[in-house]
């Protein structure tokens, strides 16, 4: 692989769309923060060289909201963007609310659970607002979702989404 000068390095991320209620946890990013300030968006951060997707879901869930919703581990959207100049990778994953509670690190400033239609009217990430929506009609789907946010089976066996 060519990583010499010149070449770009893609930055790994993941984007979560927490959901509760058919609603989703929009997170505006602080005016002091290097790229989106006063953005509108889902939670999200780099994945670390140790972690897996998943497990960056989940970590960025607790640092940018003090809570851990359940996420599913298939994602609802992948696309490319672009951070501060860098190129990047982001998955999405949708993620089942296990409380209302949020308690926000400094990376925000605000938070509200919008609908998705109110989430495409502040956010200004188009790819992001189709995973929103994508993340919201699975987990609306999933009618046998237990109280934990894991996903149900149906009578034949199969999984439920």
């Amino acid at each position: 692989m060519d990583t010499g000068p010149g070449r770009a390095r893609w930055v790994v991320a993941v984007a979560v769309v927490v959901v509760r209620d058919g609603r989703v946890l929009a997170l505006r990013r602080a005016a002091d923060r290097d790229a989106g300030a006063g953005a509108w968006e889902t939670v999200s951060g780099r994945v670390e060289h140790h972690e897996t997707l998943v497990e960056a879901a989940a970590r960025e869930c607790r640092e940018e909201t003090g809570s851990a919703p359940v996420v599913d581990p298939i994602p609802v959207a992948a696309y490319t963007a672009r951070r501060a100049g860098e190129p990047m990778v982001v998955i999405a994953f949708a993620a089942a609310a296990t409380t209302e509670t949020v308690r926000r690190s400094a990376e925000h400033d605000a938070h509200a659970w919008l609908t998705p239609d109110e989430m495409a009217t502040r956010c200004p990430f188009p790819q992001l607002v189709a995973a929103v929506h994508d993340a919201v009609a699975r987990c609306t789907a999933a009618s046998n979702v237990t109280s934990d946010g894991a996903v149900g089976y149906g009578d034949d066996g199969g999984e439920v989404r």
